[in-house]
């Protein structure tokens, strides 16, 4: 007798078109995890309209259920908890932080069991901490097993100290063949040199408020060449306006957001890489990963986070602290002033990625932990309290 799939369901907020580096994490993980006959993958967020609706993506089924409005970047959603309560998976994987999927979990999806990748802290939005923190702890409580990224993060974090038996290393992954340098990428990257004076710093992300494109944006007066930022967000306006004012705007360049081949040629075309955030809602930086796929050598900064994890500094790059423009000046010319070493923290850095962020890794370490969760004692229920 053939088994029956294991039906999955990721829980988040957004999904692609939407553009992020969990958005790009779950897309990642959905379309891996369906190439796998075992495994049956739905996605559940939330539309950016008022209506629900079903479609979907990479041949994954995706829905998108109604959204009231957003309130500190939060998606309101009714329709997501009459969702979740419609559908019968297995598994239930929750991408934390979105108050939303967990407190629908807590309401109508318990027959499920539970996984969650712990992608961040809730950092930002203090008040609706205080009001979410008993359901912070009892959605981790009910967790069968709670994923993370890194070790950094999951040591300093304060949420997840009291979970340690539970704790699952997975590191987020890429595929580098994904990212190999064509003779069309080629051809495209070196129009992107000859366009703008070199050398290229590259930036890339969401800008969002622990981005640190301030303190970057300082920075480049020390810092020579051009600086190209690749992305949208909610601070595009503010730090396009803060880089207006400088007396060397000319020399930074904010291109949106791309297609996924121009974020590649992109990568090919920059000398070094810079990650410049601020605070722990930094947990790894995906886009770190990306930039190693293409062996470029790293800027980061050291946050107590996945960053410091990825880019090993004198190996792959240079950490500096957070919120200094002067110490991400200096590491920015050590770099650029400096092309064989460019080209050694950049060969190791696409080696790290080979070594420990394979996305086949990541897809083969998921696959055995819903394994594992669904063999063993389903964990009792956490009343109110607890």
């Amino acid at each position: 007798m053939t088994k029956r799939p294991i039906e999955v369901l990721h829980v988040y907020k957004d999904y692609w078109p939407v553009v992020g580096g969990i958005e790009n994490h779950v897309r990642r993980l959905a379309t891996g995890l369906a190439r796998d006959e075992s495994f049956n993958v739905r996605v559940l967020v939330t539309n950016t309209g008022f209506h629900t609706v079903r479609g979907s993506i990479d041949g994954i089924e995706v829905i998108k259920a109604g959204r009231l409005a957003t309130v500190a970047s939060t998606p309101l959603s009714v329709a997501l908890a009459m969702e979740l309560a419609r559908q019968h998976p297995d598994i239930v994987h929750l991408h934390f932080p979105y108050p939303i999927g967990e407190l629908a979990y807590l309401a109508v999806g318990r027959q499920a069991r539970l996984v969650i990748t712990y992608h961040s802290d809730v950092v930002r939005q203090r008040r609706l901490l205080r009001f979410y923190r008993p359901f912070l702890r009892r959605v981790l409580a009910n967790a069968d097993a709670i994923i993370v990224s890194n070790p950094r993060y999951a040591a300093g974090s304060p949420f997840l100290v009291s979970h340690r038996e539970r704790l699952r290393l997975i590191p987020f992954g890429e595929d580098p063949a994904r990212y190999a340098l064509t003779e069309r990428r080629r051809a495209v990257a070196a129009a992107i040199r000859a366009s703008v004076p070199g050398p290229l710093t590259l930036f890339a992300g969401l800008l969002r408020y622990y981005k640190g494109l301030d303190v970057l944006i300082a920075a480049m007066r020390d810092v020579p060449g051009t600086l190209v930022i690749v992305g949208d967000g909610p601070e595009r306006v503010r730090w396009q306006t803060l880089a207006a004012a400088t007396p060397y705007a000319d020399r930074i360049i904010f291109r949106g957001r791309l297609t996924d081949e121009e974020l590649i040629a992109h990568y090919h075309a920059a000398d070094v890489f810079v990650l410049p955030s601020t605070l722990r809602a930094e947990s790894l930086g995906v886009v770190l990963l990306e930039a190693m796929a293409c062996g470029l050598p790293l800027v980061t900064t050291e946050l107590g986070t996945g960053t410091s994890y990825a880019n090993i500094h004198g190996e792959t790059g240079i950490v500096t602290p957070p919120n200094d423009p002067r110490a991400l000046a200096v590491a920015l010319r050590v770099l650029l002033d400096d092309p064989e070493r460019r080209r050694r923290f950049g060969e190791a850095a696409r080696r790290r990625l080979e070594r420990e962020f394979s996305e086949q890794a990541m897809l083969e370490r998921t696959k055995a932990l819903y394994w594992e969760v669904l063999e063993r004692p389903r964990r009792r229920e956490i009343a109110p309290g607890e």
